[in-house]
């Protein structure tokens, strides 16, 4: 059952990875967007990411979650073989 939702978060949060970057490309215009969590977050959120989960997740907790999450990512030593959305999926299921 984890690894069920595991991989249904983890599929969510590639997918959310997909479709910021349109919105980066078409709406920021290839700018860098520095608030991507709030982003990340209720578009996570707006596709059923607590069902994914199994219980109700706020926007805001997400994002400040998805932000902890990232900077962990990529101050891990040695780097992780995993990808950011299997390392957070992982994370997100175990810890929210």
């Amino acid at each position: 059952m984890t690894d069920d939702r595991i991989g249904a978060v983890s599929a969510l949060l590639s997918a959310t990875e997909a479709a910021h970057g349109v919105y980066e490309t078409a709406d920021l215009k290839g700018v860098y967007d520095e608030e991507w969590p709030r982003w990340y977050a209720a578009y996570a959120v707006e596709h059923g990411i607590g069902a994914a989960v199994g219980q109700a997740i706020t926007a805001e907790r997400l994002a400040q979650f998805l932000g902890r999450s990232f900077a962990e990512f990529k101050a891990t030593e040695p780097k992780p073989t995993e990808t950011w959305a299997d390392y957070t999926a992982r994370r997100i299921t175990a810890e929210m």
